[in-house]
């Protein structure tokens, strides 16, 4: 079967990664500012302070989108370029960036997609305790105020909050993200449970101001196991797996979702915590829970899963050799796709947008002077036959956002690796549309059909 009719081809992109002009027009520095100051913890001391010049360059990177014939652009806003302290004085030049950001989409008849926090942080919040203040979810609502007043004439879709479980697992907990701190388990959960709160007021912010109607959902990650056979005890075990919050709760997809969609932490989750689980108030978990439209989910690999002896579910490493991406712990395993959109779905009833899903490459441009990208055509294809398949059988998808249009800073790696359609030359700002590129062009096109 095809895709829907009314299907959502899309890109995606975050702020930090691709704007640049860190230091322009009055905006404020970011945790991702400092921490790529701090020696060692970014490939080679890159920054984002020029990344792809996205912020001067809008209208030629929304030219691509259009030429792309994508329906859908997601991106996030910069916290800090809009309210240069978080929680003060509205920057309107910062502001207006988005203004016309968002015209130039709808000019060219592309959806904006808006993320409201994809881990740039306002520094100067973070030096008042960042997600630890008990304030920070009242932060975070008059952040998502300004933006929604703003934009909301024009913006149908919102996403709050991307990938949580890294910007609190993974800068918090274990220092591997900005702010590169490791802190104790009790102030972790206290953070993930402040978050979750600024989730909710912030999805009731934007139900109150928007001025038309809209979708509204959040971009998690985390297990995506993949059962290691078709056994029914391995899929048992590995759709366990996927729910499981007894090892590391902050890193599980329970953790971050259940409050959300089901208005509960897990009760794995819970008992593994013990006595540094988070302190839930009278109202908490209505307020967490405010209704949401969809589920975004961010995949890009799948981890293979079976029934131990004791029928458990036990982790297998795949095959020396395995299919990996250029980011060396990351196997290619499109199956993924399929079992996690299904389970997803079948947990929490709601429908799904894959809101990011993109393959790592060491990209360059060859003497003919185009970029071939064969790997990430093939990982695209297969994936995206597999999300057919979960569609095939009921779930349903309402969107896919190739994550990412363009080669950018991808964090702690900086710009080691490429991600992107397009190949972007850091020295010129020169973009080269890849391969695929040309392949999604046509995939896009024909709805899917071109899969086949």
């Amino acid at each position: 079967m095809p895709y829907p009719k009314n299907f959502v081809w899309g890109v995606a992109s975050a702020s930090f990664q691709v704007e640049g002009a860190s230091e322009e027009d009055g905006t404020g520095l970011s945790i991702w500012d400092m921490y790529c100051r701090t020696p060692g913890n970014v490939f080679h001391g890159h920054t984002g302070d020029v990344a792809c010049d996205h912020y001067h360059r809008y209208k030629e990177d929304v030219g691509l989108m259009k030429d792309l014939g994508v329906k859908g652009y997601r991106f996030s806003l910069s916290w800090p370029r809009i309210i240069p302290d978080g929680n003060g004085k509205v920057n309107k030049k910062g502001l207006d960036f988005y203004d016309r950001l968002i015209d130039e989409m709808l000019d060219a008849n592309i959806q904006p997609w808006v993320t409201l926090f994809h881990w740039d942080y306002p520094y100067e919040l973070y030096l008042k305790g960042g997600w630890l203040n008990p304030d920070s979810p009242d932060w975070f609502a008059n952040y998502t105020k300004v933006a929604v007043e703003k934009l909301g004439d024009r913006v149908g879709h919102w996403m709050t909050l991307n990938e949580p479980l890294c910007f609190i697992a993974g800068g918090l907990q274990q220092g591997w993200h900005a702010p590169g701190l490791k802190l104790p388990l009790r102030e972790c959960a206290l953070a993930a449970h402040n978050v979750l709160l600024a989730h909710g007021k912030s999805v009731q912010t934007i139900r109150a101001l928007s001025k038309k109607p809209v979708k509204i959902g959040f971009a998690p990650t985390g297990q995506r196991p993949v059962p290691f056979t078709d056994k029914p005890e391995d899929i048992r075990a590995a759709e366990e797996s996927l729910n499981s919050a007894t090892v590391l709760p902050l890193m599980a997809n329970s953790w971050w979702m259940d409050p959300v969609f089901l208005g509960k932490y897990p009760e794995d989750g819970l008992e593994s915590m013990g006595r540094f689980a988070p302190k839930v108030k009278s109202g908490d978990m209505k307020l967490i829970s405010s209704p949401v439209d969809f589920c975004g989910m961010n995949i890009y690999n799948g981890d293979f899963v079976r029934a131990g002896k004791d029928g458990k579910p036990e982790a297998v490493l795949p095959p020396a050799g395995y299919n990996r991406t250029a980011q060396d712990d990351w196997f290619v395993n499109p199956p993924c796709m399929y079992w996690v959109t299904k389970w997803f779905y079948k947990r929490y009833r709601k429908p799904i947008v894959i809101t990011e899903n993109g393959h790592q490459n060491l990209d360059f441009v060859h003497l003919d002077g185009k970029v071939h990208d064969p790997q990430r055509i093939d990982y695209l294809h297969r994936y995206l036959l597999e999300l057919e398949k979960a569609i095939d059988e009921g779930v349903p998808v309402e969107g896919y956002f190739q994550w990412t249009i363009m080669d950018n800073f991808e964090w702690a790696m900086g710009y080691k690796v490429r991600v992107g359609l397009v190949y972007t030359d850091y020295q010129t700002q020169e973009r080269i549309p890849k391969d695929s590129y040309y392949w999604y062009k046509k995939l896009i096109a024909s709805n899917g059909k071109s899969l086949h």
